[in-house]
């Protein structure tokens, strides 16, 4: 097996998301744009839930952290991109690792913490009288614990895998981060230790997730039929269509990536579904979670209204 000293290779060539020069300078605008309202608005909701007592609620400690999660791994994927399309984007070795390393964590994260509020939102619905003692600020701990336990041992065996492999005279990574399935194509050794990993470590943390919240919301749904107030099955779905959007975007995109068969899907559609997870989930997020809330609504003006007279 050779190690990862032995390798050639000392730094990556990122293409970027597409090498049509007529795309690049519009797609860095809309890109930048995108990662400046990410930036703002995860930021914004951190400040807005860290500053209203009100919103110390299990439901917006989640929110809190699923807003900071956003803002790193954002961070740790869109600058690098952003770079790719105003001049040759080389990434060194160890950078690669250390990206892919927080990437994998981060999103990893997300998908536990997304379990982690449906499970919030199923005992809130289903379980109101029990909310406070089921949810209690220690279960919440132990939930945000075990989510970035899950994402740092995730993260490692991806990583530790990668750092295996024997990368040759290939240098040149056809994507716009050094993510799974393009370092995997240039690695000269062989690579079914790699994909085994991958098969197991992203199955566990899409399905497990993925089963959890759909048994989760099978429950509430069955519990929200029952409502006999036509208001009360209104803001009971309100509260819960929210999350449902941004989970479907999160996991159905990540899905398609990493669990379809190596041969399936072009390289453009894998840049495309991973677009979907790594720039535009973190910016739509925090306006899937805010624009129909009315608790976050209120702590915005109360915020704004204090600031002016102040």
């Amino acid at each position: 097996m050779a190690s990862a000293n032995d390798s050639s290779v000392t730094e990556f060539i990122l293409l970027g998301l597409t090498q049509q020069p007529e795309l690049q300078l519009p797609l860095f605008f809309i890109f930048l744009g995108i990662y400046v309202v990410t930036m703002v608005g995860n930021l914004g909701l951190v400040v807005l839930i860290g500053l209203n007592p009100h919103l110390h609620t299990p439901m917006y400690y989640f929110l809190f952290n699923l807003s900071l999660i956003d803002l790193c791994y954002s961070s740790v994927i869109t600058p690098k991109m952003l770079v790719s399309f105003l001049t040759v984007n080389s990434i060194p070795y160890g950078e690669c690792m250390a990206q892919l390393f927080f990437f994998c964590f981060f999103v990893i994260d997300e998908c536990y913490l997304l379990t982690s509020m449906a499970y919030d939102r199923y005992v809130a619905i289903c379980k109101p009288l029990l909310y406070r003692v089921t949810m209690s600020s220690q279960v919440c701990l132990m939930l945000m614990a075990g989510t970035y336990i899950m994402g740092f041992l995730g993260a490692m065996a991806h990583t530790v895998s990668m750092l295996r492999v024997y990368f040759c005279d290939g240098n040149i990574i056809n994507h716009y981060m050094c993510d799974i399935p393009p370092l995997l194509r240039l690695s000269c050794t062989s690579t079914h230790v790699n994909e085994l990993v991958v098969f197991i470590v992203v199955g566990i943390n899409i399905i497990v997730p993925s089963i959890t919240i759909s048994l989760s919301y099978t429950l509430i749904l069955s519990n929200i039929l029952h409502i006999r107030s036509t208001e009360g099955r209104s803001k009971a779905f309100s509260t819960c269509s929210s999350h449902i959007i941004a989970v479907f975007l999160f996991f159905g995109s990540s899905a398609f990536m990493y669990l379809k068969p190596s041969p399936a899907g072009s390289v453009g559609q894998e840049k495309i579904a991973t677009v979907f997870y790594t720039i535009v989930g973190p910016m739509l997020n925090p306006f899937i979670y805010s624009l129909r809330n009315k608790d976050v609504q209120m702590a915005l003006s109360r915020t704004l209204k204090k600031r002016v007279f102040s």
